[in-house]
């Protein structure tokens, strides 16, 4: 299933806030569509897919890159859901959006897509890419770099810096000192559940 590329307000009226997907806040407070403001009895594999669905397009993944993250967060130590929240955390593209260097993960990821940003000194442009304690994250050394980020921090997408995370605005370079805390993950979401869902296929 490919990334979706559709109306973004109309996900944020089905699933709720999604800070990292967009920064406008719809006008209706109820889903989309003809049936819309019918109250439906949601089954539990209702309420697990819709968590799922939250997860999905706040990072912008497809569906093969979320399993694939559920089977690692299985493989490591500790909670499954907390495993899981920290993968998708650590990724450059939420990185760079969490340090304010984007408005949105989508923006940050054509940023990253488009190489003008640097770890450690050289050019990354894989938006998946797996960030970690100890990595500084940089602008690339071009005028039009330094513009597009300059521009973005002034309408940074959420207004704190993450504990593990430092931002320096003038030099336009941070460092991830180490790996997020599950109290400063943006998204309002039960983990578990997610976990749930995939049960049977991870």
């Amino acid at each position: 299933m490919a990334r979706y590329r559709g109306p973004r307000l109309r996900v944020v009226r089905r699933l709720g806030e999604l800070p990292g997907l967009t920064r406008k806040s719809p006008k209706r407070a109820y889903p989309p569509g003809q049936h819309g403001q019918a109250r439906k009895k949601r089954t539990e594999y209702a309420v697990r897919l819709e968590e799922k669905q939250k997860l999905r397009y706040n990072y912008g993944l497809t569906e093969r890159q979320l399993l694939r993250y559920v089977r690692k967060a299985r493989r490591a130590s500790g909670s499954t859901g907390e495993s899981l929240l920290q993968l998708l955390e650590m990724r450059l593209d939420n990185t760079v959006f969490r340090m304010g260097m984007a408005p949105t993960i989508p923006a940050a990821r054509q940023l990253v897509n488009h190489g003008h940003v640097t770890v450690n000194g050289r050019v990354v442009d894989i938006p998946s890419f797996q960030c970690k304690p100890g990595m500084e994250i940089g602008v690339r050394d071009s005028d039009r770099s330094r513009k597009l980020v300059e521009e973005n921090l002034q309408f940074p997408g959420l207004a704190n810096l993450p504990s593990h995370l430092e931002f320096d605005k003038n030099k336009l370079t941070g460092k991830v000192n180490g790996v997020i805390d599950r109290e400063w993950v943006a998204l309002s979401i039960n983990e578990l559940l997610v976990v749930e869902y995939y049960s049977r296929q991870a």
